[in-house]
């Protein structure tokens, strides 16, 4: 895939109030990094630094990838990997990958077409999309891209009526799984987003949501406002019973990273445990979760799926998650690079990337299929 191909295709700044500029020098798009440089070249200033920061200091943001590389991986030899495998089952359906998206807010500051745009994009390559309660495209709208299997994250509100709407909604338009984010009482504090006073441009809304404020001279983004005038603070473990109570859907818990909550996810009914610490943007100063996997991994034992999100760049990190225990990997920045730089297409070829990636490093690593990944094929740098 070439630059000059997906840069045809994507969003023009002028979407976003600023004249598109002409990109230099076109290449192929041959890594995540690839497609994050080419982004960078599309976005607004706002919009980047919304999508790339983390919290405070953003330490854990920058530990979430390095993390990676403090794990070495050991081949086995002489195996035949001549035709590989990468299909995975999750809670009943069928997807050509571990390699899934995780929830990510506002895909129109990338593309047009938004959600719908990563809705097609998953569907042309067996990918499970999980959806934002923060789209700027109504879940109806969302669903109704494609046939494919897809999953819906929630927000509990305060207004807990509102909640069981969106939460009917999504049961109604056809999502297969409610992945309940656990980590948000409140938002983490994003400083390139309060230094920009970031609020969606005009003509942009959260789409499955009342209005918005605007950032205007508040001293915190507008979503950072926004959570804390709605975001239920006071969730605990006690109100999975009343969720359970109003959906039909499988539960996901997202935001673990402690194996103690991990054994309490598997014991209140949830049908899948997701680490996660938000993509570093929530807490600074927590684990990079492929630091915590094994330890969370050993405490589900393989009763539910464990799902691991932050820091995945490389097909190689996605095998060393896989050997440590993850039945599954979830991206976010590494989508909306892709989203930014081509639209649908470069979604597309963003995850196509990656899961030829993972195909190469499968075989150089002496795996047919994602079963045959084994533990001792990872190792810890001492």
């Amino acid at each position: 895939m070439r630059l000059s191909d997906l840069t045809s295709m994507a969003s023009p700044k002028s979407v976003l109030g600023e004249t598109s500029a002409p990109v230099e020098s076109p290449r192929d798009l041959l890594t995540v990094r690839d497609f994050q440089k080419a982004a960078r070249k599309v976005l607004t200033k706002p919009a980047y630094d919304y999508y790339r920061s983390g919290a405070d200091a953003e330490c854990t943001l920058r530990q979430n990838e390095k993390a990676f590389r403090k794990y070495l991986l050991l081949p086995r030899v002489l195996v035949d990997v001549a035709d590989r495998d990468l299909s995975v089952e999750l809670l009943g359906h069928r997807f050509s990958s571990p390699i899934g998206v995780a929830p990510t807010a506002y895909h129109k500051l990338a593309t047009a077409d938004g959600e719908c745009a990563t809705a097609r994009a998953c569907a042309e390559t067996g990918t499970l999309l999980t959806v934002s309660t923060l789209g700027t495209t109504t879940l109806e709208e969302v669903a109704a891209a494609s046939n494919s299997p897809k999953w819906f994250q929630l927000y509990v509100h305060k207004d807990r009526d509102f909640t069981r709407s969106l939460v009917m909604r999504a049961s109604a338009a056809g999502y297969h799984a409610l992945v309940l984010t656990a980590d948000t009482p409140l938002l983490g504090r994003r400083l390139r987003d309060v230094h920009n006073r970031f609020g969606l441009p005009e003509g942009l809304t959260m789409a499955n949501l009342p209005a918005e404020p605007n950032a205007g001279d508040k001293p915190a983004s507008a979503l950072q406002s926004y959570v804390a005038a709605r975001h239920d603070a006071s969730l605990t473990w006690a109100d999975l019973a009343w969720l359970r109570s109003i959906s039909p859907l499988p539960i996901v818990i997202k935001g673990i990273l402690r194996s103690d909550d991990a054994e309490r996810a598997v014991l209140e009914g949830c049908a899948a445990v997701w680490i996660s610490n938000h993509g570093a943007r929530q807490l600074d100063g927590v684990p990079a979760t492929i630091d915590v996997l094994a330890e969370v991994a050993e405490a589900v034992d393989g009763r539910v799926p464990v799902i691991l999100d932050g820091g995945i760049r490389w097909g190689t990190d996605v095998l060393k998650a896989l050997a440590l225990g993850a039945k599954a990997v979830m991206v976010g920045r590494p989508l909306l690079w892709g989203l930014a730089a081509g639209g649908q297409k470069g979604a597309t070829a963003l995850l196509q990337n990656l899961q030829n990636e993972l195909s190469t490093a499968m075989a150089l690593a002496g795996c047919r299929t994602i079963a045959d990944i084994p533990r001792n094929l990872v190792r810890a740098r001492r």
